[in-house]
């Protein structure tokens, strides 16, 4: 028996490949006893407490945590071994690249955890957490790229002349793109800031439609009329934005306009009349009418109320009940309600006037 374990392969005995080994699996049941045990009672207590940061870390330390320790482990039982300095180097290579690329991974879980767990305690969460793809995209560049400088520096090379160099090509490549850096940047201004979301009607100078999607470089907004609009991030962000989506209540001012042969006792009668036709709708809440003005061709009166639902067709169906009301309360009265028209004087030979009335044309 001892002249098998002696026996020498590639410059270590069958013990010492077995003692390697042994260190290895008894650090794997370590492990799994840790997880099992202390590791389930941390997670019981982070599902317990009222934050959801502490979950979040628990579960990126099990998905790339745990798996760094079985890669530890792995190095110490290795390291028992004798090596030639290639394998020495070969297993230091090897062990570094898989470290780093687990470390990067659990920084990046968690940062993906953390901003899901931000953004879904927001309204419409779900909505937004689709709209992560393009911060994530810009995180992992950085964490990526700072990671496999670190990884480089720990090779042994020289990553001084990589990084002048690559701020040297940064610039160029700045200069050579800045409207897409541009829309880049407005699209994490647009994610913080919130101006709109997804499903907000919005009217941009003279265009307007619902949020369909916002990218990393552009916004798609549907229009009532069923086509697509392509905004830029910088444009968006440079305009000024209508948001209808934020608004709760609606504030509604129209006109009536009767003919200037109403009797006196109409006109006073008519703004109760308006005020009670309001008061009928709901949900409304009444501002005032009154008698505001004489026009050119009637008596205009004023209506101002508020209409208690963003809903634009909740604010036409209430709108068209009140014109429908007005047009029979001014039926019932024999009251006209105006329309353009002028008087022609007309003088014959024997001068005498005539007075005609016509519709007015524009010309």
């Amino acid at each position: 028996m001892n002249e098998i374990l002696d026996k020498a392969y590639w410059g270590n005995t069958v013990q010492d490949y077995l003692i390697a080994l042994g260190i290895i699996i008894l650090g794997i049941l370590l492990i799994k006893i840790f997880k099992r045990t202390i590791f389930a009672g941390i997670r019981r207590w982070t599902q317990r407490s009222s934050t959801k940061i502490d979950d979040f870390i628990v579960t990126s330390i099990d998905r790339f945590g745990l798996p760094v320790l079985h890669v530890i482990v792995v190095i110490i039982g290795l390291n028992y071994l004798t090596f030639t300095e290639r394998g020495e180097n070969i297993i230091w290579i090897a062990a570094t690249v898989v470290l780093t690329f687990l470390v990067i991974r659990l920084i990046s879980n968690t940062i993906l955890l953390l901003l899901q767990g931000y953004v879904k305690r927001q309204s419409h969460g779900e909505e937004k957490v689709r709209q992560l793809g393009g911060i994530m995209l810009i995180i992992n560049v950085i964490i990526w790229g700072t990671g496999i400088l670190f990884l480089f520096n720990n090779l042994g090379y020289d990553v001084t002349a990589v990084v002048a160099g690559l701020g040297i090509g940064g610039i160029a490549i700045a200069l050579a793109a800045q409207n897409i850096l541009s829309d880049l940047f407005n699209y994490l201004v647009i994610f913080l800031d919130r101006p709109f979301e997804i499903g907000d009607f919005v009217v941009i100078d003279d265009k307007n439609g619902v949020i369909e999607k916002i990218g990393i470089k552009t916004t798609r907004i549907k229009t009532l009329s069923g086509e697509q609009l392509v905004f830029a991030n910088s444009d968006l962000t440079n305009s000024r934005i209508h948001n209808y989506k934020k608004m709760q209540q609606r504030r509604v001012v129209f006109k009536i306009r009767v003919a200037y042969e109403t009797a006196h006792e109409d006109l006073k009668k008519i703004p109760l009349i308006l005020k009670a036709i309001v008061q009928e709708q709901d949900p409304v809440k009444f501002d005032r009418a009154h008698f505001a003005s004489y026009g050119d061709f009637s008596l205009d009166f004023e209506v101002v109320y508020h209409v208690l639902d963003a809903d634009y067709s909740k604010y036409m169906d209430i709108q068209q009940s009140i014109n429908l009301r007005i047009f029979e309360e001014f039926e019932k009265m024999d009251i006209e309600i105006a329309y353009p028209t002028r008087t022609l004087y007309v003088i014959d030979q024997q001068g005498n006037r005539k007075e005609s009335l016509s519709p007015k044309r524009s010309l």
